[in-house]
């Protein structure tokens, strides 16, 4: 489904002079209901109302072939999880065809304007399954994620840290698109579900008309742990700890933890362009960003938690392994606007 960002008849005579000049861009985002395609719907609507671009934005796109169409120039702006640009470097996971040599100049191609949260991994269950928590996993159908991209990545390695399982050894790993997934879970397709969600969550309370759910925090030993801690400074993996009753509650459904705290990896990742957008637009559309964060945090309950603003490496995921920089009209814009950019996201000069 194409959806295009233009302003409506309401807006000033002014910025209807700036709209008709707006270049026309492309971009591609997520599945309905999640902080990607929330941010990008809502960067769109800004652009087209400041005359900086009007968008075709694309969605239920698989964010880890997004990537390469932003690194080829086919697609102008896209979300991706952080992990992605430093598998494609390595021609790993879902870019083992294209390999390391191609897949480095690829990622050479990108870079970033803001980084966001895309969601919380978690482990949840029905309350009827035979799943009450990450040691009762064995022998199990474990829904956990579509079928490659971060997400699948993300839900093994925790799987693997947590509970000491394998997908296809310990555990039966079920994947399913993000478009079906819903109903995949409310058809029992699955004994539990390791999957990224949001606070609230809209695919979970869909999943909940069907039966009562628990979700499941990390628990605190293996959340300490040095294997968990070093997969939280994994690449586009950053850590999450918040008191359950700073969270908003869903109807139908449980929070699960032994101290009333939840933890659990956070899914890093950056809203990218080309490297080479143009300096004036990539600073346009980052000051946007930094401009309207209440617009952000305002279009859905979620988007509280999505971590705009952030700009710490320790936050956001940037620096270390990640080898994808922001752009220099990101940097420029972060800057004006009084944020110290920490010297290892900024590009070579």
């Amino acid at each position: 489904m194409k959806i295009t960002a233009t302003l409506g008849v309401a807006a000033a005579a002014s910025c209807i002079a700036l709209a008709a000049q707006a270049q026309t861009m492309t971009a591609e985002g997520s599945n309905p209901g999640s902080t990607p395609l929330t941010t990008i719907m809502v960067l769109a609507e800004l652009a087209g109302a400041e005359g900086i671009a009007d968008f075709q934005v694309q969605d239920g796109q698989t964010l880890t072939d997004s990537l390469v169409n932003v690194a080829r120039g086919t697609t102008d702006v896209a979300p991706v999880p952080l992990i992605a640009p430093f598998l494609l470097s390595r021609g790993a996971g879902p870019y083992a065809s294209i390999g390391a040599e191609e897949g480095t100049q690829l990622v050479g191609k990108v870079s970033a304007l803001f980084t966001i949260s895309f969601g919380a991994m978690s482990l949840y269950s029905y309350d009827s399954s035979n799943v009450s928590g990450w040691d009762t996993l064995e022998g199990k159908r474990i829904i956990n994620g579509p079928p490659s991209g971060g997400a699948l990545a993300n839900a093994r390695a925790m799987i693997q840290i947590i509970a000491g399982l394998e997908d296809g050894k310990g555990y039966e790993g079920v994947q399913s698109n993000w478009g079906q997934m819903s109903q995949f879970i409310a058809d029992g397709s699955g004994d539990a579900m390791v999957l990224p969600i949001y606070f609230p969550d809209d695919r979970i309370t869909q999943a909940s008309a069907a039966g009562a759910l628990t979700l499941y925090s990390v628990p605190k030993a293996a959340y300490d742990s040095e294997p968990f801690q070093k997969y939280l400074s994994s690449p586009g993996t950053v850590g999450y700890e918040i008191p359950i009753a700073e969270l908003p509650q869903q109807e139908n459904v449980t929070i699960s933890s032994e101290d009333d705290t939840w933890r659990s990896p956070v899914t890093a990742g950056a809203i990218v362009v080309n490297s080479d957008m143009d300096f004036d637009t990539a600073k346009a559309m980052t000051a946007l960003m930094l401009k309207n964060i209440a617009a952000f945090e305002g279009k859905a309950p979620y988007m509280r938690y999505a971590l705009l603003g952030a700009i710490d490496a320790a936050e956001t995921g940037m620096c270390g392994p990640n080898p994808v920089k922001y752009h220099p009209g990101a940097v420029a814009a972060w800057e004006e606007a009084g944020h110290t950019v920490p010297d290892c996201a900024k590009p070579a000069s």
